[in-house]
């Protein structure tokens, strides 16, 4: 907390009048609707009276609850379009802007207001800025939310988030996608200055009859700007209540004081020295681009036919066979079935079984090694069936409801007709060859990376080409292969022009790599990112990852939490049996909005290739593996039930309200996510091996619920499992034990307790 300056030292707490500003400005009021095209000025008063208080006409609002308003001596730019939106956040970050309130550092704003800030439709997003003024009178701030046609809908008043720290922040929703801009507005409150004034002088005795005439003028010149089906008469009976010379000066105040006054005035307050921020863009996606249960799984392997002892040559499977999986991918809750690239697979170093180097005459090869003379990009690959194949297979996945998101890699098998038509797009070594992909150890010779600065605008005009081929036969999801191994500036440009024409195409980025590189993929673009929650598997570690995911970085970056990948078999799986398969899948489903798993994890298969590798034994990147999925001891019941309670509590869907709680054991790690009225705490034991138990202290005043802050009987919590359907009476600390054989963890229902 910021110390108090030397003036605001020599007072009481209770003689700050800012305290009074928060509750005089705590409901929604509609914002007036500016013209587009209107420029900004700090300086403009027009419109205003000689007290500067704003009597322009107010406007209806398109896009919120109507009503009048009373706006400001400045006038906020609005935008059409998010070049422009960005460029005027730009330019406010270079000049510097100082309003009669000053209005600073609004946050977020990414890269200085280069790139919009990110939410989806319903999310709710918190906007915050440190918002000040000279000595003692009160103050009110408020977020203005603006459409992509520049449309002002109602605004939001901000709360001073810690008493006395000067930061205010608010939450708003936008409700449609496209670019958004948000403004963050701050004003003197001379109601609440007034009403906090006469609270001290009337009960003292001190310039009575002063006060209660001054307070009178001030509710007249406030009732003006109420419409009078929304309160104005009870304003003026304030007015005429303060003049009523029979009555005691104390009686007077109190009874022109009702709550009736506040809640208007909370709705029309009277804004005078109203200052705003310069508007900083919103990018707002479909909510797909937030939340959802992704599941991968390799067509080639369903349907599949496999002769143990090798007689026979393999039989893959196809499209139509893998069709024959979705019911059951949908019967577990997930929205989006993921396919590893469907293309022709090249021969040349085609490689075998657990990434040999030498392919016998039937290994089936890398799908990642894309092209042969059957085709590149755009082709299916024979084995699986034709066009019209995907087209089915797409067709009964949104029969199921089941999004078909599709693995995009720009890369090259030697085969590839790009290599023969296209060599600039490649490098060449000193020996005359093409370079193949490597990451030392690793050596993929299968694979020929592209290279972008020999022909970068003829690689985008390829890469938007591909893309909007599978757009067009059904695909709105991409995840896209090691972006980070391509330039940033390519990115920008591709993922810039299919938002333009295609807003609603969501791009995964599996990009497990540097933070820097993995934000600003975020930042250009990608709508969701892979990340190392993988390796994290300690409460510490996990605590403080995904309270940076959730902070900040969730204005530009949305984590996907995969438990596992066809790359990524970590050790804690290897060696943790089915309670660490069950743990994982807990911890991905309920910390973040989007997860996955890859085909086998419900199977929990956990073999490595070699002790110290995170790569599967009989890897089903290089090969056919057909399974049996109806196994007894499937986690299959698990994962649907997770996938269920996703999608009935509005709490896991989000990113942002995700709260930690202390606990007395290392091994034992306890979160909340609330929603309005839907709260849900996890606690789980990270420990796959043993029992642990723990006392578990709840921050009930983070939790957002409707529950007194004090000790005592107000702190009671009813609390249901939603795994068992177990019911508790909780309070503050609360006993937990935990056996990961048994029950590794709680997903508690939470609700206030009847008193």
């Amino acid at each position: 907390m910021q110390q108090r300056d030397t003036q605001t030292d020599q007072q009481s707490d209770t003689e700050s009048p800012r305290r009074v500003a928060t509750g005089a400005a705590g409901l929604r009021r509609p914002a007036p609707d500016t013209r587009p095209g209107t420029e900004n000025s700090s300086t403009d008063t027009s419109g205003t009276d000689s007290s500067g208080t704003d009597r322009s006409t107010p406007a209806r609002s398109t896009t919120g609850r109507s009503g009048s308003a009373r706006t400001t001596t400045t006038r906020t730019t609005t935008t059409r379009t998010a070049k422009r939106a960005r460029g005027a956040a730009a330019e406010g970050e270079q000049q510097q802007m100082i309003g009669r309130i000053p209005v600073l550092d609004v946050s977020p704003r990414v890269d200085c207001g280069g790139h919009p800030a990110k939410s989806v439709v319903g999310e709710p997003f918190e906007v915050s800025a440190t918002v000040f003024r000279e000595g003692h009178d009160a103050i009110g701030a408020n977020v203005v939310l603006r459409d992509p046609k520049g449309r002002s809908g109602p605004w939001t008043p901000m709360r001073e988030l810690a008493p006395g720290s000067d930061r205010w922040g608010a939450r708003v929703t936008a409700t449609a996608t496209g670019v958004w801009t948000y403004t963050v507005e701050a004003w003197s409150d001379p109601v609440a200055t007034w009403l906090h004034h006469a609270g001290i002088k009337i009960p003292a005795g001190i310039d009575t009859a002063l006060v209660l005439e001054e307070g009178s003028l001030l509710l007249e010149r406030a009732a003006a700007g109420v419409p009078k089906r929304e309160g104005r008469p009870a304003v003026l009976a304030a007015a005429g209540i303060l003049r009523q010379n029979d009555l005691p000066p104390a009686v007077r105040l109190n009874r022109a004081v009702s709550g009736e006054l506040l809640q208007v005035l909370a709705r029309y307050p009277l804004r005078e020295l109203v200052s705003a921020s310069r508007p900083a863009a919103l990018r707002v996606d479909r909510p797909r681009a937030l939340y959802g249960s992704w599941y991968e799984f390799f067509p080639r392997s369903e349907g599949a036919v496999v002769d143990p002892e090798g007689v026979t040559p393999p039989v893959s499977g196809t499209l139509r066979t893998a069709a024959l999986r979705l019911p059951a991918v949908a019967a577990m809750g997930f929205d989006v079935v993921y396919l590893p690239p469907v293309h022709p697979i090249g021969r040349a170093y085609r490689k075998g079984p657990n990434n040999s180097l030498e392919a016998g005459p039937h290994d089936v090869g890398s799908p990642w090694a894309i092209g042969s003379p059957e085709g590149g990009h755009e082709a299916v690959h024979p084995d699986l069936g034709t066009m019209d194949d995907f087209d089915a297979f797409v067709e009964r996945a949104r029969e199921l409801e089941l999004e078909v998101a599709l693995d995009f890699a720009l890369q090259c098998s030697p085969d590839h007709p790009w290599v023969e038509k296209h060599p600039d797009w490649f490098t060449t070594r000193a020996d005359g060859t093409i370079a193949y992909a490597e990451n030392p150890p690793k050596k993929y010779q299968d694979i020929y990376p592209v290279n972008f600065d020999l022909d970068f605008d003829g690689l985008v005009a390829e890469t938007l080409r591909l893309l909007r081929h599978w757009m067009k036969h059904g695909v709105r999801i991409f995840r896209v292969d090691n972006p980070h191994t391509k330039p940033v500036v390519f990115w920008e440009k591709v993922l810039g022009e299919i938002a333009r024409t295609d807003p609603d195409v969501v791009f995964l980025a599996e990009a497990f790599t540097r933070p820097a590189m993995m934000h600003t993929l975020g930042k250009v673009g990608f709508h969701q990112s892979y990340t190392y929650f993988t390796w994290r598997n300690g409460k510490q570690e996990l605590t403080d990852y995904l309270t940076e995911l959730s902070g900040e970085a969730a204005a530009w970056m949305r984590p996907n939490f995969f438990a596992n990948t066809p790359d990524i078999l970590h050790a804690y799986l290897q060696h943790g049996g089915r309670p660490a398969f069950a743990i994982r899948a807990i911890l991905a489903a309920t910390l973040a909005p989007s997860y996955g798993v890859y085909a086998g994890y419900e199977l929990c298969e956990n073999a490595a290739v070699h002790p110290g590798s995170e790569e599967y034994l009989d890897s089903e990147k290089y090969q056919l593996r057909p399974r049996d999925w109806d196994r007894p001891d499937s986690l299959a019941p698990l994962l649907t039930t997770l996938n269920r309670l996703r999608r009935e509590h509005p709490a896991l869907q989000l990113l942002r309200n995700l709260r930690f709680h202390a606990t007395d054991s290392d091994q034992i790690l306890a979160y909340s996510k609330s929603s309005g009225t839907d709260t849900v705490l996890t606690v789980v034991n990270l420990d796959p091996h043993h029992a642990h138990e723990a006392t578990v202290r709840l921050d009930i005043a983070a939790m957002e619920l409707d529950t007194p802050e004090a000790d005592g009987p107000g702190d009671a919590l009813d609390v249901e499992d939603q795994l068992t359907g177990a019911r508790y009476r909780w309070g503050r600390d609360n006993y937990v034990r935990l056996d990961p054989h048994d029950q590794p963890a709680h997903i508690f229902s939470v609700r206030r307790a009847a008193q």
